[in-house]
């Protein structure tokens, strides 16, 4: 009968150990916020960040040196409405009727 009682005892510490060890592990990371900004007809240096001095563009600016920038970026269409339905949709837009 102590047997049982202990195999018991030592179960039901092993469960609440497991329990604890998982309710502390679940702490999850925030992931990262990402912005997305398309614009229509922006050249390189239209942005005060890319050296433009005619127009101010403080807040661009600011979000810009706090980040991650990517130099590169291509559109997948002449014109924005097709670029714009491909970014929101995730999809090619010849395939959805979007050129």
């Amino acid at each position: 009968m102590k047997n049982i009682k202990l195999n018991r005892a030592i179960l039901l510490f092993e469960i609440l150990v497991f329990f604890a060890v998982n309710a502390f592990s679940a702490v999850e990371k925030p992931g990262p916020n990402v912005i997305i900004i398309l614009t229509d007809d922006q050249g390189y240096a239209d942005v005060g960040f890319n050296g433009c001095t005619d127009i101010p563009t403080p807040n661009i600016d600011r979000i810009a040196n706090n980040g991650v920038k990517f130099t590169n970026g291509y559109v997948t269409y002449a014109v924005c409405g097709p670029s714009r339905a491909g970014l929101i949709t995730g999809r090619y837009q010849d395939r959805f009727g979007g050129s």
